[in-house]
């Protein structure tokens, strides 16, 4: 029978595990979760009237559309649950699936792309209703930075390693994220392994406990037109892996501008997502040395531009960004896949 755990992890319990850095976030407790009926009931029935914020994640075998989900972490302000999609098997997932497209429930997780990518191939579920801290992030910089000339670094994106050292959201030192970067290189099926041991719950708590704290501080900066396109922006991530023959058309509608926002505040052409074909044997040129046309095409465009990589799709580049930035990115690229 799987475990149900309730205890506070004891962080002297293995010298390899991450330890409580901030002392004024403790460990919470935690629990391994193979049936729906362990979960938190404010989850099971979400409501208009009793809205929920969580941190979220998935761990997983090069997790992708056929890289298989192992743990779903969810952080609630009293303790963090695992779900356990190997011991619960697809029926936990799919009992899921009503929560995670929910509009009463926000998911708060740091880069949302391939999580989504997972859950939609995988198990049929459209994530909805996120806050990805990556674009926070990037959006705050954009507002705290305003009338400054960026430079080459404001294009790149946050890691959560990063993200947690920053004084403003959160201040630790992550180091231990690491050594679980060098076990999955060492074993490929680090996540896969039951029964989970120490280091793989407290890695994967560790992965969502701060989540929340980060979101509240993240909020306090972010300006309505921010929130506007932090919304837009994370429904466009958790859809930019997935792709589909209608367009998106069965996804959740993109967030409309709130009415709230004053008539004198400029605010920026929403967001869209395109996908570009590359033909085979031309993504060197849409990528250039080294990164140098992605980089360049950022810049000159102000856009995000995403490529599949070795997890894929390998023949296709993913462009957000407004509307003319987007069209003027798309540009480019054709043009440097019709060089020689």
């Amino acid at each position: 029978m799987a475990s149900h755990h309730s205890e506070p992890l004891d962080p002297a319990a293995d010298a390899d595990a991450p330890s409580d850095n901030n002392p004024e976030l403790p460990c919470p407790p935690y629990h391994i979760v193979t049936k729906p009926g362990q979960l938190p009931v404010e989850f099971l029935e979400p409501s208009a009237a009793q809205k929920l914020v969580i941190g979220f994640d998935c761990e997983g075998v090069d997790l992708c559309r056929n890289g298989a989900l192992c743990i779903m972490q969810l952080a609630f302000p009293d303790a963090v649950y695992l779900v356990d999609a190997i011991e619960g098997g697809k029926e936990l997932i799919q009992a899921c699936k009503p929560r995670l497209e929910s509009d009463h429930i926000t998911k708060v997780i740091h880069d949302c792309k391939r999580d989504s990518e997972a859950l939609y191939f995988q198990f049929g579920i459209k994530l909805h209703n996120v806050m990805d801290t990556q674009i926070a992030y990037s959006l705050i910089q954009e507002q705290e930075q305003e009338g400054k000339k960026k430079t080459s670094d404001d294009y790149n994106y946050i890691s959560f390693v990063s993200l947690l050292a920053d004084k403003r959201f959160c201040g630790i030192l992550y180091p231990e994220k690491e050594e679980v970067r060098t076990l999955l290189r060492q074993d490929p099926n680090f996540w896969a392994i039951r029964p989970l041991s120490d280091m793989m719950v407290r890695a994967a708590t560790d992965d969502v406990r701060f989540l929340l704290n980060i979101y509240e501080k993240m909020m306090e900066k972010l300006s309505k037109v921010s929130l506007w396109r932090l919304a837009v922006r994370s429904e466009l991530y958790c859809r930019c892996f997935c792709l589909n023959d209608n367009q998106f058309a069965d996804w959740s509608p993109l967030p409309p501008v709130p009415d709230d926002i004053e008539a004198a505040v400029y605010v920026p052409e929403a967001d869209i997502l395109s996908v570009l074909d590359v033909p085979p044997g031309k993504m060197g040129r849409v990528i250039g040395r080294k990164g140098s046309t992605i980089m360049a095409v950022k810049e000159s465009c102000n856009v995000e531009i995403h490529i599949g990589g070795a997890k894929g799709p390998p023949d296709r580049v993913f462009i957000i960004g407004p509307v003319k930035e987007v069209r003027k990115a798309e540009a480019i690229f054709r043009g440097r896949m019709l060089e020689f």
